[in-house]
């Protein structure tokens, strides 16, 4: 192995290696370890360290919790509550100004990790002469417990806290701290457009890519929490005993928790409480607060194809998924007159032109409640304070499962990354075009650059408004759509806004 460079930090020198091209920097710690009384606690950041540490290998990922998806994508190891590190792909450490991309990976803030395979930055940092950056966070429990005398969203904090040491070193690495994109799916689409809210992060980015950002809910609850507490035997607000508790005792009575719940999909989450989660993203890009941001969101064709490929929700959504969707919808405070007109306009447009299963068009309907209307809102509550803004859609379909996963939850990933020939995603993208991943990279990487996501390989893409409602269809062929599904955008009118 060939020796990077050696890296002065503000905390102390680092050395990485050297390869294909690329200086790599893996498990970087950020910020002091949180265990013992700093578990539960904002982040602390990294005291100095003498020598040269080595930074080839990556750090451990947060402790996970269950998933479906380990039986398709293996499980990240190791584990630890010693997570909180990061990780660097630069073309060469010369000190120059490259654009850097800053990831938040997803997993519903339980699983998942900076450390996986698909979110290799080499391709993506090569092709494009850019700086690519990859962190762990606190999941779960860890993260995201919120009870009394535990401080709300501190895997929040994380991220701001690697956020904040990017700004500090990164111009040691050959980037740009001034010219930095955060982007991230679902869970990490989730986190990019909270840190949009945190006073604290202001200044420390410049644009935003949000794939597949779910629905933010505004309803904060301790519910969640104070179940595992009492899977645990530990009192509310006795948070000493909390910290003594061995860490696979947390995740298992998380893991039972959230199990009784399936439908809950991110029981553990941000709270919008606090200097850290202030407000609903949609209000402040409605205020303006995000005016100076350039803003690029988009959604996959058959985002909930993931899940109902798998249980609980392939069981659930059976003969009685309407009346499950009906009573989904209450609980977010949609009438059920409502609902049903919404189930009756997916039918009469989608039946017999989008797809002959009413299953497929209910499937349709929670994939444009959790993720494409809320794109809509921010997209139009954007609009008039930044005309960089642009939408797309991934409709590439996976042959895995069968073909029941189309273009699914997820999926744009490895094309984003150039990771289409990461061995854990076999069964998702087989036969998948390398064409599309490079134009939906050089897309990315031009973004990240200018602001402009357009390029000489795909045609013109231009900035959505609420007239046009313009949008990059990504798939077998890259084309720009108007209008998409419109009158099912209208079945949403007044709903999901703030």
């Amino acid at each position: 192995m060939e020796k990077s460079n050696i890296i002065k930090t503000k905390t102390g020198k680092i050395q990485g290696y050297k390869e294909e091209g690329l200086e790599i920097f893996k498990g970087i710690p950020f910020a002091e370890p949180p265990i013992g009384k700093l578990r539960f606690s904002p982040p602390v950041s990294k005291q100095s360290w003498e020598g040269v540490l080595n930074t080839t290998e990556y750090g451990p990922c947060s402790f996970q919790g269950h998933s479906e998806l380990e039986e398709y994508l293996g499980k990240l190891e190791p584990e630890s509550e010693d997570c909180l590190s990061l990780n660097i792909w630069t073309p060469t450490t010369d000190g120059g100004k490259r654009p850097v991309m800053f990831w938040i990976h997803g997993g519903a803030f339980m699983i998942g990790g900076g450390t996986d395979p698909m979110y290799d930055g080499s391709a993506l940092a090569l092709r494009g002469d850019i700086v690519v950056v990859t962190i762990n966070y606190r999941l779960g429990s860890f993260g995201f417990l919120y009870t009394k005398d535990i401080p709300p969203n501190v895997g929040s904090q994380d991220q701001l806290m690697a956020l904040k040491w990017v700004n500090d070193n990164i111009a040691s690495f050959g980037g740009d701290p001034s010219n930095v994109t955060i982007f991230g799916e679902s869970a990490g689409g989730y986190s990019v457009l909270a840190l949009c809210t945190m006073s604290k992060a202001k200044g420390l980015f410049r644009r935003v890519i949000a794939q597949s950002a779910p629905y933010i809910d505004t309803r904060v609850s301790d519910k969640t929490s104070k179940k595992i507490l009492r899977k645990l035997r530990v009192k509310e607000g006795d948070i000493d005993s909390l910290r003594e508790v061995p860490p696979e005792k947390i995740i298992d009575a998380q893991n039972q928790v959230v199990a009784s719940v399936p439908t809950d999909v991110m029981a553990l989450r941000p709270l919008i409480i606090g200097d850290e989660f202030p407000k609903h993203p949609l209000k402040a890009f409605l205020n303006g607060e995000c005016a100076n941001i350039d803003f690029m969101i988009g959604t996959n064709l058959d985002e909930f194809k993931l899940y109902t490929a798998m249980e609980p929700f392939k069981s659930m959504l059976g003969s009685d998924a309407e009346k499950l969707i009906v009573g989904f919808f209450g609980i977010y405070g949609i009438e059920t007159k409502k609902s049903e007109e919404i189930i009756k306009t997916y039918k009469e447009v989608r039946e017999g032109k989008y797809s002959t299963e009413t299953l497929e068009v209910l499937i349709a309907i929670i994939t444009d409640f959790v993720f494409r209307i809320p794109m809509i809102r921010l997209l139009e509550a954007q609009k008039p304070h930044q005309p960089n803004i642009y939408n797309y859609m991934f409709n590439w379909p996976s042959p895995g499962l069968d073909g029941l996963l189309g273009a699914c939850h997820s999926l744009e990933i490895p094309f984003v990354f150039g990771t289409l020939s990461s061995p854990t995603l076999k069964l998702f993208v087989k036969g998948a075009p390398g064409e599309l991943s490079e134009k939906m990279m050089d897309a990315w990487i031009s973004f990240a650059k200018t602001g402009n996501p357009n390029h000489g390989n795909i045609p013109d893409w231009p900035t959505y408004d609420a007239k046009t409602r313009t949008t990059m269809i990504f798939g077998e062929e890259c084309k720009v759509g108007k209008s998409l599904f419109d009158k099912e955008r209208i079945a949403w009118d007044g709903l999901l806004e703030i």
